[in-house]
């Protein structure tokens, strides 16, 4: 018996079995009462409309199930940014499908709803899946209309995609089953097909309350805007129905029918084989505070398919570990830091989770290949930053650094990213963090970002904090000191766990260690549909 894996494994299902309890939390939207408010007017959930609307028995990835996490406490929460969305199949097609929820403030857009819908339409351009808007909703949240308005990833920027996904050939269907007001009218509008739900449905650009307010004249909202109007009077919605389940199966119908794209990214792919070790392993490797060190290939025994991995440089910068092999059949190229203590070549010890010259170089190298090679690139990031002290600045850890930070900058094949421990510092960019552009990045619950870690960030602060209160002619006891370094260390905790940057779409969601395997291949199979379009550059490297 392995007490220390036993350990691990416990701890991280508990981990797991509080995400899921938030995420059943979150899942209520804006809680039951709201729900069965809705239900008396025939409505059903986000959540049901997707259930329902979705292939039976497939595959459903939700993306940004935590967006607003503990967010807009004064204005009463905005769980989930008040969308639930994701990819799943429709008619056997894989589509991005977003779905307001009007029991969150009527669906109105908080900041964070607009940077999750803008996230939504990103992953739907890069990937060229079709997307299904599920709408309904008052429109921007007006006590933070200039936090979600005017700026250039705000509200607006929604309709300007939509012209540009159409540009681009994608597939948008609007099935508007409540509310769609003022500007966010311009969305089903300017999607190719527009479906209403009559007596629920409505789109117009002022409601009655305004149409009075600003021309003086009585008018009720369905005569205003609702599905009748538009589908006999305005032209503007294409199909009305009765029911909800009427008009998503109408949806269905028309995803049916979608011409299939003649070329994709051409990724391999064989038949899949399951993995060498038990994916459920995978709870037991990594310690709940990810101090403890373990090796990187058991974690990638969990994920690749069964003899499947070939290490690149193995007995080289040995900090990184990189490879090729396949996840659930698809041919991927693994970069993942190995967090135990390794010897150099040259018999020096490595700190594990550290990027070292030598690693960096290697990394950059097998980034290159993936690339030529049009081989998909998966990042395992358990990262404590790049080495630092006069030894490895002198022999030029920042040019080293600064390759691989190019190569993954400049990579044109699809990247996933997954942070199954730390990310910190630049460590977080080298290893394709959020502002790398991946196709997808996830997190487990034991993930921790931060510019650095905890203890040495706030032992930092508590420097200057003190430093400044003695400026000002303050005495600090070293009871103070101690009060104010655990409120310094208790903020920053906060602010560096996974909820935390789920919260604010830092990562796309919030994961099961033993879901790895499924949303890196469902990611793939998303990023096959777009062939690459840029040819390979890496730029000016620093030699």
């Amino acid at each position: 018996m392995n007490l220390e894996f036993n350990k691990n494994e416990d701890a991280m299902k508990l981990a797991v079995s509080q995400m899921k309890q938030r995420h059943a939390q979150v899942s209520l939207g804006g809680g039951k009462k709201a729900i069965e408010k809705a239900r008396e007017k025939g409505k059903l959930t986000p959540r049901e409309r997707i259930a329902y609307l979705i292939d039976k028995d497939s595959e459903f990835v939700e993306i940004g199930s935590f967006a607003g996490w503990e967010m807009y406490q004064e204005h009463g929460g905005c769980p989930a940014g008040g969308t639930v969305a994701g990819i799943g199949y429709v008619a056997g097609r894989q589509c991005v499908i977003v779905a307001n929820d009007n029991t969150v403030k009527a669906g109105a857009w908080f900041p964070i709803s607009g940077k999750k819908n803008l996230r939504l339409q990103e992953i739907a351009m890069e990937n060229h899946l079709p997307i299904i808007y599920i709408v309904d909703s008052a429109g921007v949240y007006l006590p933070m209309q200039d936090e979600i308005f005017p700026d250039k990833e705000h509200f607006g920027r929604i309709f300007r995609n939509n012209a540009v996904m159409s540009a681009m050939g994608i597939t948008q269907i609007a099935a508007v089953m409540g509310s769609c007001v003022a500007g966010g009218a311009y969305l089903p509008i300017m999607s190719d097909e527009t479906l209403m739900v009559e007596g629920n449905g409505s789109i117009f650009l002022a409601g009655p309350y305004l149409v009075k307010a600003a021309i003086g004249e009585d008018v009720d909202i369905q005569t205003l805007g609702g599905a009748k109007t538009h589908t006999e009077i305005s032209g503007i919605a294409d199909y009305k129905f009765e029911t909800e389940q009427e008009c998503l199966d109408q949806v269905r119908r028309i995803m049916d029918k979608l011409g299939h794209h003649k070329e994709n990214a051409g990724f391999d792919r064989v038949a899949p084989k399951a993995s060498k070790r038990d994916i459920k392993d995978i709870y037991g490797l990594v310690s709940a505070d990810n101090s403890k060190p373990y090796d990187v290939l058991d974690v990638i025994d969990c994920i690749v398919d069964a003899d499947s991995f070939d290490q690149f440089k193995e007995d080289y910068g040995k900090t990184i570990v990189c490879g090729y092999g396949r996840i659930d059949g698809w041919a991927v190229g693994i970069v993942a830091n190995q967090r135990k203590i390794v010897k150099s070549g040259k018999g020096e010890m490595q700190m594990g989770g550290v990027i070292y010259n030598d690693s960096a170089d290697k990394a950059a190298r097998f980034i290159q290949n993936c690339n030529q090679k049009k081989i998909p690139l998966v990042f395992l990031q358990d990262v404590t930053g790049f080495m630092v002290g006069s030894r490895s600045e002198h022999a030029g850890i920042i040019k080293d650094g600064a390759k691989l930070v190019n190569a993954v900058a400049n990579s044109v094949v699809p990247k996933i990213t997954i942070i199954t421990g730390n990310s910190y510092g630049a460590g977080n960019y080298a290893m394709c963090g959020k502002a790398y552009d991946p196709r997808f990045i996830y997190a487990w619950p034991n993930a921790k970002i931060a510019v650095m870690g905890g203890e040495q960030a706030a032992k930092t602060l508590l420097q200057i904090q003190v430093a400044s209160l003695k400026a000002k002619g303050e005495t600090i006891d070293p009871e103070k000191e101690k009060a104010l370094l655990k409120e310094i260390t208790d903020r920053y905790t906060a602010q560096t766990s996974s909820y935390y940057a789920a919260a604010r779409l830092w990562v796309d969601e919030i994961i099961d260690p033993a879901e790895t395997r499924k949303v890196i291949s469902e990611g793939i199979r998303a990023a096959n549909h777009a062939p690459i379009e840029r040819e390979w550059k890496s730029g000016v490297f620093q030699v």
